[in-house]
């Protein structure tokens, strides 16, 4: 599952690095590659996720995570084929709508292998996915772009996942459902409607989707306008951007992924509010150091400042992706972290990217490259206060919502 999220990573962010050859090429504008790397994404990837999820909940997901690779692996090989904007918008969509079928039914997939004792920390490794993808993806994607331009670089990213489609088939085991749960598995998965309602009922689930929906907001951002924000002020290449920026983003974000797994665990033995507590200070810790590198005028120190805060940046997938697997139900967890995914999405990778080319085009225009600058700097100082409010207040609502659902 680790493997098949970094190929997903791969594939989604690798149009990050080459954005702004890309816009050249297309003769496109700010907000038009915000819309494609956000709206034109998220639309299908997150409304898809959720009957993906459901179908998760009733078939074998090691089967549909497969069906799914394949598809987005070979929608980013079309990627490196387009010659219009249109195209390029309708490949993207292809990509997304194979995506949303990996997240749901691997959460699910590890609920069943974890014990909850275990579970954080199983999840924030799957998370690392995320991170270790940035990495291999702005990577190659600057390597590869500065010497073969970027339509080869989408194909040579995109073949490999069609082969491991068929390894996830072939090899992954599909466990018993609520195999690491005490209780036994009773009835049929219900309809989506009533997860929804179950998961609406939870005031923890309410502040924590809304929380990781902010914090993702500023992540996506950050991750698809940095490069290009480095590009502007820094005049960095493209295979000096890949290598620098991709070891600060990739490597950071994984010593922060799994740190917050274990510590999630462990602290969560003591009092599960950890479990949200260590989400709001990833949601805060990150900011003077991610501000810094936006305001610092050279490019090495700043992201060597940025370092530390991206380790924290991470630290909040795997509580969260934890927190609502021992929320929910057996029969309800494929779609749980379908409609927990829905938000974080729609919220975060529908309107972050969005919300930079808006305020580059039309907010700081008069400061010309530079825009980008006060663009992300206003979207990292609003969220990262905004999510960490919702954070704290879903650790109060958590340990009340844990006992309801025990019972």
């Amino acid at each position: 599952m680790f493997v098949a999220y970094v190929f997903n990573f791969v594939d989604r962010q690798i149009i990050s690095i080459v954005l702004e050859p890309i816009k050249a090429d297309l003769g496109v504008s700010d907000s038009a590659m915000g819309f494609l790397t956000g709206p034109a994404f998220a639309a299908f990837y997150a409304t898809l996720g959720i009957p993906i999820a459901r179908l998760a909940d009733v078939w074998l997901r090691r089967s549909i995570i497969a069906i799914g690779l394949a598809l987005w692996s070979g929608m980013t090989c079309v990627s490196g084929m387009v010659n219009s904007f249109a195209q390029m918008a309708f490949a993207r969509v292809g990509v997304g709508v194979g995506e949303a079928a990996l997240s749901p039914p691997a959460h699910s997939l590890l609920a069943d292998y974890f014990p909850v004792s275990q579970r954080a920390t199983a999840l924030s490794v799957y998370a690392m996915g995320i991170h270790i993808g940035i990495l291999f993806g702005v990577f190659a994607g600057g390597w590869l772009e500065e010497f073969w331009g970027w339509r080869r670089a989408f194909v040579v990213v995109g073949l490999p996942g069609l082969l491991l489609a068929l390894l996830v088939r072939f090899t992954v085991r599909e466990p018993v459902r609520g195999a690491q749960d005490a209780h036994p598995v009773i009835g049929d998965a219900p309809p989506v409607m009533d997860v929804v309602r179950f998961l609406a009922s939870k005031r923890s689930f309410r502040h924590l989707s809304l929380g990781i929906g902010l914090t993702a907001f500023s992540g996506y951002a950050f991750a698809n306008w940095a490069p290009t924000f480095l590009r502007r002020v820094h005049e960095m290449g493209g295979a000096e951007l890949g290598t620098k920026y991709g070891l600060v983003l990739g490597v950071g974000g994984a010593i922060g992924s799994l740190l917050a797994g274990l510590m999630a665990d462990r602290l969560g033995r003591r009092d599960v509010r950890w479990w949200m507590w260590i989400p709001a200070i990833a949601c805060l810790g990150p900011m003077p150091f991610i501000l810094t590198f936006f305001l610092h005028p050279d490019a090495n120190r700043a992201l060597a400042i940025a370092f530390p805060g991206l380790i924290i940046a991470a630290m909040y997938q795997g509580p969260v992706f934890s927190t609502v697997q021992t929320l929910a139900p057996v029969r309800m967890r494929a779609v749980a972290a379908g409609v927990l995914l829905f938000v974080t999405n729609i919220i975060g990778l529908g309107l972050g990217p969005l919300s930079v080319g808006w305020l580059n085009d039309y907010v700081f225009e008069a400061h010309g490259a530079l825009a980008i600058r006060y663009s992300m700097v206003s979207v990292v100082a609003v969220m990262s206060v905004w999510s960490t409010v919702h954070f704290v207040l879903a650790a109060r609502a958590l340990p009340g919502d844990l006992a309801a659902a025990d019972g």
